[in-house]
């Protein structure tokens, strides 16, 4: 039986999908039954439970033989450094009470860093009380930036014309569709093909911010679309417009100074692998979106 936690989720929802389609035993794990009655519709044992919450966890992965794991997105809370730690320190725990032997996790470029890159470290906090757990067989997930967070700079292309962040336009990101990460992550839990401890650099199209405005204003009929490049204080106080706590304002400024350090790129001592969705697909998504918003 396979455990999947963020079920509702981008990826967790496309993990969920892929192992039933493939006649798997599935557990979907979130914080609404209700929000998980569709996985459920199609074979799925459903399983309400706060990720913070330790002794839940350990309930939900009993008998799990794998699990997929991840932090999950609070844009809300007031310290969110504390909540990847209480979250990381209840997944480590039910894996140790349940005698886990896989796990697929989710992190991100960048997680091979302890400091320096704003959100990240939390997933490397997690990676490394992953790896302390003796017998545990985990692949690392050290997934590219995720297309689909463009889809929070709609606004400001709405009210101001312009697409905009604190980093040049010309140095090249690694991005991936959170669809992607889903189907890689099931497909190699439903193999169960790894060992020890391992990584891989799961990314898509490498773009620039350039690139990215470009393709973006095309699929909006604003071709002519600019990219902006911010300072520090600008950006950090435009989060705080948007609605972030301070703290986390903050750590997204860290994780850009992080990227223009290079620190956001992929660790050599794990092989790359490409996934096929295209910045030109998905602007059809974000084009959509936009038209709707």
């Amino acid at each position: 039986m396979y455990a999947v936690c963020g079920a509702t989720g981008n990826t967790g929802f496309v993990v969920a999908e892929t192992l039933l389609k493939l006649g798997k035993k599935v557990r979907v794990i979130g914080r609404s039954r209700e929000k998980l009655q569709g996985l459920v519709q199609t074979g799925a044992e459903a399983f309400a439970a706060d990720m913070e919450d330790a002794e839940a966890l350990t309930s939900a992965f009993s008998g799990a033989t794998a699990v997929y794991v991840l932090i999950p997105p609070n844009i809300i809370v007031e310290d969110f450094r504390a909540y990847q730690n209480r979250i990381s320190d209840a997944i480590s725990t039910a894996i140790k009470n349940d005698g886990v032997k896989y796990v697929v996790m989710l992190s991100s470029i960048g997680g091979n860093h302890p400091s320096g890159t704003g959100p990240v470290v939390g997933l490397h906090e997690l990676e490394r009380k992953l790896q302390m757990i003796p017998g545990l067989n985990v692949l690392v997930l050290r997934a590219g930036f995720f297309m689909e967070n463009y889809l929070m700079n709609i606004g400001m292309v709405k009210s101001t014309g312009i697409l905009g962040a604190p980093l040049t336009d010309n140095v090249p990101m690694p991005v991936i569709a959170s669809f992607d990460i889903g189907k890689y992550a099931a497909e190699r839990l439903s193999r169960l093909d790894f060992t020890g401890f391992s990584i891989v650099n799961l990314h898509g199209p490498l773009v620039t911010f350039k690139q990215v405005a470009s393709t973006l204003g095309n699929s909006i009929g604003r071709p002519d679309l600019p990219y902006v490049q911010f300072s520090y204080d600008d950006a950090e106080k435009g989060l705080l417009g948007m609605g972030l706590k301070p703290q986390m304002a903050a750590l997204y400024v860290e994780m850009y100074k992080g990227a223009a350090e290079g620190k956001l790129m992929f660790d050599p001592s794990g092989p790359e692998v490409s996934t096929p969705t295209t910045l030109q697909e998905f602007s059809r998504q974000f084009a959509t979106a936009y038209k709707a918003s």
